[in-house]
């Protein structure tokens, strides 16, 4: 019986975007039909586990302009769409979709986000972090010295023990029970 590795998708007006995350994928193969019919096989794992998909995706795809990519950890597949449309599912078969196939939310855009520029504004005008407190340290401004090299007064104490090496206090002789509470 063959296991169904977690598929993840996105897609674009002319693309969708599949990837098959399948750490150490042996003797992969992959087709793809013009109609949309795709399958992915392959064997993973010490133990030669064999997995498997094979799905009927929601319209025609131009099989010559689609791309793959065999990486170490997932398979990547570039799918060119026959025609430059926005799919209303991955899946040819309305209904709920099998489980192992999820939402790649790392490269979904949404359809009436697509034609705009879609990385973070990061434009933080003239904006001078120097100038706030983000909760750094100064050492200079709590009052110390960068190049001091010496140890805390603590440790500076003639005959002062290191915190990691100090030693219990003896255990009470006495025959009396504990009394004292925290």
């Amino acid at each position: 019986m063959h296991r169904h590795p977690t598929v993840k998708w996105a897609q674009r007006t002319d693309r969708v975007y599949i990837t098959i995350d399948l750490p150490d994928a042996q003797d992969v193969k992959l087709k793809l039909e013009p109609e949309g019919k795709f399958f992915f096989s392959a064997i993973s794992g010490p133990d030669k586990i064999p997995y498997e998909v094979d799905i009927d995706l929601y319209d025609k795809v131009d099989v010559n302009e689609s791309k793959a990519s065999v990486g170490l950890r997932n398979i990547h597949y570039l799918v060119k769409k026959a025609e430059n449309k926005w799919w209303s599912r991955l899946l040819k078969q309305a209904g709920k979709p099998p489980v192992f196939l999820k939402v790649d939310w790392d490269k979904w855009i949404d359809e009436d986000e697509e034609g705009k520029d879609n990385k973070p504004d990061m434009d933080f005008g003239d904006l001078d972090f120097s100038k706030m407190n983000m909760g750094g340290f100064d050492a200079e401004a709590a009052g110390g010295d960068e190049n001091d090299e010496s140890d805390t007064e603590e440790e500076n104490e003639v005959g002062a023990t290191p915190a990691g090496n100090r030693e219990a206090p003896p255990p009470s002789t006495s025959s009396e029970p504990d009394t004292k509470t925290a």
